[in-house]
């Protein structure tokens, strides 16, 4: 009886130990696929900021060009406005002679 009880508990100590190094490897693979996951997740936030700064960078440059645009016609209505106020003044000098 005590070699049955004994070869019982080894075939179970056995069946135990094949299930952990099923179990091991199971997680083991995955550990792996959680960490090609999360590889892939990465890259695509890397992706996406980097497509964000690229947008950022293309808006920064057209609002600078319009500033830029604004910026020169302000100029050219002062410079206008100027000249109006030059021969203006003239007009009012010969006037008054």
């Amino acid at each position: 009886m005590r070699k049955i009880i004994l070869a019982s508990m080894a075939a179970a100590a056995f069946s135990l130990a094949a299930c952990s190094e099923k179990a091991q490897q199971e997680t083991s693979e995955a550990g792996d696929a959680i960490a090609a996951d999360a590889a892939s997740a990465g890259d695509a936030v890397a992706d996406g900021a980097a497509d964000a700064a690229d947008a950022t960078a293309d808006a920064a440059k057209d609002a600078g060009n319009a500033l830029e645009g604004t910026v020169n016609a302000a100029g050219d209505a002062a410079a206008a406005a100027g000249d109006k106020i030059q021969e203006e003044t003239k007009k009012a000098e010969a006037n008054d002679k």
